[in-house]
């Protein structure tokens, strides 16, 4: 049994008969007759008695009319569904990230994604730890994995995205104690607020410090990353977090210095052999267009004289702007 038959069965009950239902179908009569007599077989029943040059639905044919209209609407349904993935007017897509990475930068890429493509859904799950994340993608439960370099290879497809810039958060009140830059070296002794060790983001600046000669002294260890800054914010100590988080602290006084060398974390994606579906195709080109207008507006900034925290404020700030003329245009449109 095949949708075909299932139609040209229906189309003889719609029409009234196999003459009608071919001419309305633009097939052969003969072929549709085929292919009910091999419905009819594969079922092993009669769905129409014959009388005389017509035909009379049977008790069975009776029985299958039902369900025959509410499987080709089950398929007419699935199709339209594939259909408005494949053009963004739905679907969803399933994101395991890094925990940090989530905040700063999967978040701007998700929003920024969702105001081309309002109808696509998100679904993101955090882990701390790098294996979890693998595990989340190689499982399947996830489409793509939002990790920091190395990328794991083993039985993924692993691409590289962006470098995203590291910088010191330091309390508010504290500009004449810090150069611009900050000298990592100058870090020695000074009590830190990190999130807890084991995670990948603790390792990357315990290893990072500790190869420019720095002991982190951890004064205030959280399990939430969330709880960093306003414990910065309220005196506890310093952080280093990424660089668009730490532009959260400067509208309450933070002080946000560049580091020298600078500090960063290159990061990617990684997703399981095969053809990715249309819309994270989409949204990963979204991501790297997404950073590349960043990246490029700081540097113009730069260019002009201005700090990288300088710069990197002024462009977000532009981009505020226009999410806010974007969101105001879509609200009068609705």
């Amino acid at each position: 049994m095949d949708l075909r038959q299932m139609e040209y069965f229906l189309a003889v009950v719609d029409f009234g008969g196999v003459t009608r239902a071919a001419a309305q179908l633009r097939v052969a009569q003969p072929s549709l007759s085929q292919a009910v007599r091999k419905l009819e077989k594969d079922l092993g029943t009669e769905l129409f008695h014959r009388v005389g040059r017509g035909l009379v639905l049977s008790p069975a044919g009776e029985a299958l009319v039902g369900p025959a209209r509410a499987i080709l609407r089950d398929v007419e349904s699935a199709e339209n569904a594939v259909r408005d993935v494949g053009a963004m007017r739905g679907g969803r897509i399933d994101i395991a990230s890094l925990s940090d990475l989530s905040s700063d930068p999967l978040s701007v890429w998700v929003a920024k994604f969702r105001q081309q493509y309002p109808n696509v859904r998100f679904h993101i799950e955090e882990r701390d730890e790098t294996a979890d994340v693998v595990s989340l993608v190689r499982s399947g439960a996830c489409e793509l994995g939002i990790l920091s370099l190395p990328l794991p290879t083993d039985e993924l497809v692993g691409e590289e995205l962006i470098d995203q810039q590291l910088v010191l958060v330091c309390p508010p009140g504290t500009e004449s104690r810090w150069p611009d830059p900050v000298p990592i070296k100058e870090l020695s002794r000074v009590p830190f607020v990190m999130g807890e060790r084991g995670t990948a983001t603790r390792d990357f600046i315990d290893r990072s410090l500790r190869m420019h000669g720095v002991e982190p002294d951890v004064a205030v260890e959280v399990r939430q990353r969330g709880a960093v800054l306003p414990i910065v914010l309220a005196g506890g100590g310093v952080s280093i977090v990424a660089l668009r988080t730490g532009l959260d602290a400067l509208p309450r006084g933070g002080v946000v210095r560049e580091l020298m060398p600078r500090l960063t974390r290159r990061m990617g994606v990684v997703r399981r052999p095969g053809r990715t579906s249309a819309a994270s195709t989409a949204f990963l080109a979204c991501a790297r267009d997404s950073f590349g207008e960043f990246a490029e507006s700081v540097v113009g900034h730069m260019t002009l004289g201005r700090s990288l925290v300088e710069a990197a404020r002024l462009t977000r700030d532009a981009g505020d702007r226009q999410m806010r003329e974007h969101n105001a245009r879509a609200d009068l449109d609705s």
